[in-house]
Order: structure tokens, then C-alpha cells, then sequence
């Protein structure tokens, strides 16, 4: 599903259950050792999308674990994002230098008062015109979806938190894109100061997913791919 809005470098893999017989690697079960069994199920089937990721990669599997703010730490060379939500977890990699960031969420409405703590007041406003023209969208629930996609995407490339008021997000319904406009002062990558994402978005199965993809080939996989 999600690697519609994602582009071609990217390899994604994603799933609707949670396969019995799954083997994560003895430090991946570190993590998870007293996890409680929802928990588990999650940690397990992303790992399981990642590796099939890094097969579509042509990378050999490898523990994908943590770091300090749980963000998955992929192998030198590769960057990606995980998500898991009730029905529907995902992987998304790519070789290359940049950042990736996606999010799946129940098409439903947020629980009563989120609105107002993740969003700005530009962004409600947006949200009530979203709602009049095509109420067969969740928009509360994808505005929170492109907003995780924002942090994960951010998070690499600054190594600091993201507050859900530090980026205006802008959703485009026809096009079914967005536009993350940064409100604190960003990173500097690939030679000049961040401001912001692009993403895409798409619904279907009871979901909705946003995506982000900001990937620079390796020079290595530019020249495997001019000699094909």
C-alpha cells in the first residue's frame, strides 16, 4: 500500500497481520524482553517488514535496533522509517544519504482534545474546509499522521526533538499531497539551511498513510544504474 507514495529508489514492504513464526535476533529480543504481548506483535512484524526492506535493497538482514528516542538505527548507508498501527505496520528504505518518514493511522477521528494540542490554529481553520469538501477523510487523523511523518523524517537529519507546534502542515485533497513549513530553525543538509517537507498521502483499507522521502543516491548505486 504505502510504496504507492513512495518514490521508485525506495523499497517498502508492508503488511495488514502479524505472520506467525516470526525470529527477530537475539539483541532485537533484548529490547522487547518484557514488552507486553500488543507491544511485541508490533516490534516483531515491523522488524519483519525492515528485513524484507533490505531484501528488496539487496542489503543482508541485520538487527535493526534503537536508539536514544526509539528511532530504528538502520546499517551504514541506509536510511528508513517504521510504523505500526492497530491493523497495518510498514518499513520503508532506501540506500543513499537523506531521510525517510512514515505513518499509518486508523482513518478515524482523534480522541476528543488532541486536535488541539498537535495542531495551530491555521491548521484547524484548514481543517474545517477539509471537512466541508471531502468528509470521507479523517482530517484531524491526517494531520496528525503527516506531522509524525515530519518528526521521523527531521529527526535523523537534526538529532533534536520536533514539537508537534513546530511545523505548519498544509494538506493538499486533490493532489493528496502536504507541505511541512518549519517554524524553529532547522539543520543544515546538502549545503543550505532545511525549512521544510514535501510529502504524499493516500487512504484505502480503513487508513490512512502519509509518506516523506528525501533520498540522495550513493554515487556507487547512480553508476550500477547508468550501466543497466
Amino acid at each position: 500500500m504505502i510504496e504507492q507514495i513512495l518514490p521508485a529508489t525506495v523499497k517498502a514492504y508492508d503488511t495488514f497481520d502479524d505472520p506467525p513464526g516470526t525470529v527477530l535476533f537475539p539483541e532485537e529480543e533484548q529490547l522487547i524482553k518484557r514488552a507486553v504481548e500488543k507491544r511485541r506483535r508490533e516490534f516483531t512484524t515491523a522488524r519483519l517488514c525492515a528485513r524484507k526492506a533490505m531484501e528488496g535493497l539487496g542489503v543482508a538482514p541485520v538487527p535493526v535496533l534503537s536508539g536514544l528516542r526509539g528511532e530504528p538505527l538502520w546499517p551504514l548507508g541506509v536510511i528508513g522509517s517504521i510504523t505500526h498501527c492497530a491493523g497495518y505496520r510498514a518499513a520503508a528504505l532506501a540506500q543513499g544519504a537523506g531521510t525517510i518518514g512514515i505513518d499509518g493511522e486508523p482513518n478515524e477521528p482523534l480522541a476528543d482534545g488532541v486536535v488541539e494540542a498537535i495542531s495551530l490554529p491555521q491548521e484547524r481553520e484548514m481543517l474545517r474546509r477539509l471537512a466541508a469538501g471531502h468528509p470521507a477523510v479523517c482530517w484531524d487523523r491526517l494531520l496528525f499522521s503527516a506531522k509524525e511523518s515530519v518528526y521521523k523524517a527531521w529527526f535523523p537529519l537534526a538529532k533534536r526533538w520536533l514539537d508537534f507546534q513546530d511545523a505548519r502542515i498544509s494538506v493538499d485533497p486533490v493532489r493528496h499531497t502536504f507541505t511541512a513549513h518549519l517554524l524553529i530553525l532547522g539543520p543544515r543538509w546538502q549545503g543550505r539551511r532545511l525549512g521544510g517537507f514535501t510529502g504524499r498521502w493516500m487512504t484505502g483499507n480503513g487508513l490512512i498513510v502519509t509518506a516523506i522521502a528525501v533520498v540522495t543516491p550513493q554515487p556507487a548505486a547512480i553508476h550500477d544504474r547508468e550501466a543497466q
